[in-house]
C-alpha cells in the first residue's frame, strides 16, 4: 500500500480516534457532572440523616432522662403504696369490728385481728382457707348458735347466701351471746369484702325499748282504762246533776231558785268541758283521734258556734262580728266537729277574755289551682286583755294560761289552744297568734280543704229597684262589713252611726234601711217607728238582731218588714234582700223636710235639730209600739196555734201510744229519764239491766229502746245482740239508742258494732231525746206530742 494511503488510512484513523475521544471525553463529562450532581443530592441526604440522627440521639436521651424520673417515681409511689397499704392494715387492725378480703376462689386472703378473735385458738383460720372450711368450723367447734336450725341447714343457708351476686347481710349469734352482723360486698373481679359488725349492744337496747313499750303500753292501756273509767265514773252522776237541773228550769221558780238551777247546770257544763278537754288531749298524745271527713256548710259551722257564744257576749256588753267573704264558697268535705270544736275554743277564748270591745271572727279564702280545694283563712280578732310577748311562744303549750297561777282571774285547764294547734296540724293546717298587751289579740288558722260536690251558693242579685240602702249600727265594724256587702252587691251604701243621724240622712233616694236593734239613745225598734211617723212610712226596714227571742214578740209586726238574727247567714240576707226588692213601691223622691230652727236657739246646729224632732216624735210613738218580728216568725206562730186538721178517728179505733223501752240500772239515771219524756205522749217502760230488758223487749214489744251498757248482769251490747237474735225469727228490727257514760275514742265503733242504731253521751239532754223519739214515731201511733 502506498504511503500516501497508508497515511490517509492512518490520518483517518487518527481523526476517529480524535472523535472518540472527543465523544468519551463529553460522555465522561456528562457523567462527572450527573455523579457531581447525585454526590450533591447524596451530601445533602447525609446532611439531613445526620440532623436526625442527632434530633434522635437528644429524644433518646430525653427518654433515657424520662426513664431514669419515671424509675424514681414510681420507686415513690412504691414506697407510698406501701406506706398506705401499711396504714390501711394498722387501721383494719384497730377496727372493733372484723374485717375481711376473701378471693374469687372463695379463699381468705386477709383478715384483721377481731375477725380472727372468733376463732382463737384454732390455727387453721389462716389465710388460704375457705370461706365454707371456715362455716364447718363454726358448727362443728360450737362457736355459733344456729337457733331453730340444724347444722347443716344452718350452713347450707348460710352457703346459698355466700354465692349469690348480692348477698343480704345477716345476723348469727355466737355461743356466748354476742350478736354479729355480716355485711359481705362482691367486687367485680369476683373478690369480697366481708364486715363482721358487733351489735350485740345495739340488740341488748333494741331489747331494753322494746320491754319498755311494753311497760309503756300497758301504762297507756291502764291510762285509758282509767280515763275511760273516770269519764264514765263521773258522767253517770252528772247526768243527774245537769238532766236534773235542766228539768229544775222547766218548773215554776223565783228568780233567786232560777239562779240557783242555772248555777248547777253551768257548773255541770264547765266540768263536762273539763272532761272533754283531758280526754281530747290524752287522745290526741296517743294518736288515736281520727278525722271523721264528711260534707258540710262551714258558714253555717262558724254561724252555729257564734250563736252558741252570742249569750256570753251580749251579757258582757259585747259585739259578736262575723265577715264571711261573700263570695267565698262554702260546702266543703272535713270533720266539722273538729273544726267547730277549735272555732268554739278560740272565739270561747276570745270572749272570755275581753271585757270591753267587740270580738271579730272574719273568714276569707284562696282557691288551689285545680279548682278542688281551698286554703280557708279564719282570723279572730278580740280586743281583750292581750298576750305579753313573752308568753306568746308558750301560749299554744299544755296548761298554760296568760295569768299567773297564783292570781287566776279566768278558770279553764289551759289545753284548749294546744288541743286546737293539734287539731288544726292533724288537717295538714297551722295556727298563728298576734298580740299586744292591753290592746288585744288575733288568733288565727289555715287549713286546707277539699269543695265538696254539694252546689255553691251563688251570689245573690239585687233587685233592680233597690240601689240605694241605709245601714244604721252604733259599731263601725258592723257598718263596714255590711257596707262591703253590699257594695259587692252593686248597692249605694249611705252609713248612720246612729238613729238620730239616720233620720237626717233619710230621702226619697233611699230603698231599704238596714238597722241594727240594740243602739245607745234610739234603738232599731224606735228608729223604725220615727221613719214611719216620718214622710218615708213606705220603705222596708230590715232589723238585725242578736236577740234570739226578740221575734216571739209579734205585736208590731207592721214597723218592720224583716228581723234577721245576728250573725246574718249569707243565703238568709240574700233571701230577705230579694223579699224586700217586692216591697219597695213606685215612687217619686221625697224632698227632704225643711228643717225649722227652734225659737228658743236660733243658733242650734242642723245635725242637732233632726234629733230633736226625732226623739219628739219617739215620745209620741213609744208607748205604742212595741218589738216587731219577722213575716215568717208570724207564719210559724200561727201554724203553732192552728189546730191539726186531720179528721178524729172514732173512739173505738184510737191509735195507741208509741211504746218506749229504756233499760238504765241507776234509778236517779231512770228518774231523769222519766222527768225529761214527761210531757211526750208515750207509753214508757224501765229495765234495770240487761236481762230484764230482753224479757221486756219480748212482753212489752217497744217501738224504741235507749240502751244504757254499762248495767249488772247483762251489759247492753249482749242484751241488744239478744235481742238481735230474736228479731232475725221475727223479720223486724227495733232502733235501739246507747245511752252511756263511756266518751273515749273507739267506744262509738265498738258500740255500734254491737248491733246499736245510735249513740248519746251522758249528761243527756232533752231536747236529744225528744228528737230521737220524734224520728222513729211509727205511723200507726198517736203523735208523741200532746
Amino acid at each position: 500500500m502506498p504511503i500516501a494511503d497508508k497515511l490517509a488510512l492512518e490520518r483517518r484513523a487518527r481523526l476517529a480516534a480524535e472523535r472518540l475521544l472527543e465523544l468519551k471525553q463529553a460522555e465522561l463529562s456528562a457523567a462527572n457532572r450527573k455523579l457531581g450532581r447525585h454526590a450533591l443530592a447524596l451530601t445533602k441526604q447525609i446532611g439531613a440523616t445526620q440532623a436526625e440522627v442527632a434530633t434522635f440521639k437528644d429524644e433518646v436521651a430525653t427518654v433515657r432522662g424520662e426513664n431514669e424520673k419515671v424509675k424514681s417515681d414510681l420507686h415513690v409511689a412504691n414506697e407510698k403504696i406501701e406506706v398506705a397499704e401499711r396504714r390501711l392494715w394498722h387501721s383494719i387492725q384497730t377496727i372493733q369490728d372484723g374485717f375481711a378480703f376473701f378471693g374469687a376462689d372463695s379463699k381468705l386472703i386477709g383478715a384483721n385481728t377481731a375477725y380472727l378473735n372468733t376463732f382463737e385458738g384454732l390455727e387453721e383460720v389462716t389465710p388460704g382457707i375457705s370461706y365454707v372450711r371456715i362455716l364447718q368450723i363454726l358448727t362443728d367447734e360450737g362457736l355459733v348458735n344456729p337457733g331453730n336450725l340444724s347444722a347443716d341447714a344452718w350452713r347450707e343457708m348460710m352457703t346459698d347466701r355466700w354465692v349469690s351476686p348480692t348477698p343480704e347481710p345477716v345476723v348469727i349469734r355466737l355461743w356466748n351471746n354476742n350478736y354479729i352482723k355480716l355485711i359481705d360486698q362482691r367486687g367485680h373481679g369476683g373478690d369480697v369484702v366481708s364486715l363482721a359488725l358487733d351489735i350485740t349492744s345495739t340488740v341488748q337496747y333494741e331489747e331494753e325499748l322494746r320491754t319498755s313499750r311494753e311497760r309503756a303500753e300497758a301504762a297507756n292501756r291502764a291510762k285509758s282504762a282509767f280515763l275511760a273509767n273516770m269519764s264514765h265514773e263521773i258522767r253517770t252522776p252528772m247526768n243527774g246533776v245537769v238532766g236534773m237541773a235542766e228539768l229544775l228550769n222547766d218548773t215554776n221558780l223565783s228568780d233567786e231558785q232560777r239562779l240557783y238551777a242555772d248555777t248547777i247546770k253551768n257548773s255541770g257544763e264547765a266540768l263536762l268541758v273539763i272532761i272533754n278537754d283531758v280526754l281530747d288531749y290524752s287522745k290526741i298524745e296517743a294518736d288515736k283521734l281520727v278525722l271523721h271527713s264528711e260534707a258540710f256548710d262551714m258558714e253555717r259551722c262558724i254561724h252555729e258556734v257564734v250563736m252558741l257564744l252570742q249569750p256570753t257576749a251580749r251579757d258582757k256588753g259585747l259585739a259578736l262580728v262575723v265577715d264571711y267573704d261573700l263570695f267565698l264558697p262554702t260546702q266543703f268535705m272535713g270533720d266539722p266537729g273538729r273544726i267547730r270544736q277549735v272555732l268554739t275554743n278560740l272565739v270561747g277564748n276570745a270572749v272570755k277574755f275581753t271585757k270591753t270591745g267587740h270580738v271579730a271572727l272574719t273568714v276569707t279564702g284562696v282557691p288551689g289551682s285545680d279548682g278542688s280545694t281551698c286554703a280557708i283563712h279564719v282570723a279572730i280578732e278580740d280586743t281583750g286583755i292581750g298576750i305579753p310577748e313573752e308568753k306568746i311562744q308558750h301560749i299554744f303549750g299544755e296548761f298554760n294560761q296568760v295569768e299567773d297561777e297564783t292570781n287566776r282571774e279566768f278558770e279553764g285547764t289551759g289545753l284548749g289552744l294546744a288541743i286546737s294547734k293539734r287539731l288544726i296540724e292533724l288537717m295538714g293546717g297551722s295556727v298563728w297568734v298576734d298580740s299586744e298587751e292591753g290592746v288585744g289579740s288575733c288568733f288565727g288558722f289555715r287549713v286546707p280543704l277539699p269543695m265538696a260536690d254539694d252546689a255553691q251558693p251563688e251570689a245573690a242579685e239585687l233587685p233592680e229597684n233597690l240601689r240605694h240602702v241605709l245601714i244604721v249600727d252604733d259599731l263601725p265594724m258592723n257598718c263596714s262589713i255590711l257596707q262591703k256587702q253590699m257594695q259587692m252587691l252593686g248597692a249605694k251604701v249611705t252609713i248612720a252611726g246612729s238613729g238620730a243621724e239616720a233620720l237626717y240622712m233619710m230621702d226619697g233616694t233611699i230603698d231599704l234601711v238596714i238597722s241594727d236593734h240594740h243602739m245607745t239613745g234610739m234603738d232599731g225598734v224606735q228608729l223604725a217607728a220615727a221613719i214611719r211617723q216620718g214622710n218615708w212610712p213606705e220603705v222596708p226596714f230590715l232589723l238585725l238582731s242578736s236577740n234570739s227571742n226578740f221575734a216571739r214578740d209579734n205585736a208590731n209586726k207592721d214597723l218592720v218588714q224583716g228581723v234577721l238574727q245576728k250573725p246574718v247567714l249569707r243565703k238568709n240576707l240574700f233571701a230577705k234582700l230579694a223579699a224586700m226588692g217586692t216591697m219597695i213601691p213606685n215612687r217619686k223622691p221625697f224632698p227632704v223636710p225643711p228643717v225649722e230652727t227652734s225659737e228658743s236657739d236660733p243658733s242650734a246646729s242642723a245635725s242637732e235639730q233632726p234629733a230633736q224632732s226625732s226623739s219628739q216624735t219617739l215620745e209620741q210613738t213609744s208607748t205604742s209600739l212595741p218589738v216587731a218580728e219577722t213575716a215568717e216568725c208570724t207564719a210559724s206562730a200561727q201554724a203553732v196555734v192552728m189546730p191539726d186538721v186531720a179528721e178524729e178517728a172514732p173512739e173505738n179505733s184510737a191509735p195507741r201510744l208509741m211504746r218506749i223501752l229504756a233499760a238504765e240500772d241507776n234509778k236517779t239515771n231512770q228518774l231523769v229519764f222519766r222527768k225529761m219524756v214527761k210531757d211526750l205522749n208515750i207509753d214508757i217502760r224501765f229495765a234495770n239491766n240487761g236481762l230484764e230488758a230482753v224479757e221486756a223487749y219480748s212482753d212489752f214489744s217497744p217501738d224504741l229502746i235507749f240502751m244504757d251498757i254499762s248495767m249488772p248482769k247483762m251489759d247492753g251490747k249482749e242484751a241488744t245482740s239478744e235481742i238481735r237474735k230474736i228479731e232475725k225469727d221475727s223479720g223486724r228490727r227495733i232502733p235501739i239508742v246507747a245511752l252511756t257514760a263511756h266518751a273515749m275514742n273507739g267506744d262509738a265503733e265498738g258500740i255500734l258494732a254491737a248491733g246499736l242504731d245510735f249513740y248519746l253521751t251522758k249528761p243527756l239532754r232533752k231536747a236529744v231525746i225528744h228528737e230521737q223519739i220524734e224520728q222513729h214515731v211509727p205511723s200507726e201511733t198517736q203523735s208523741v206530742q200532746p
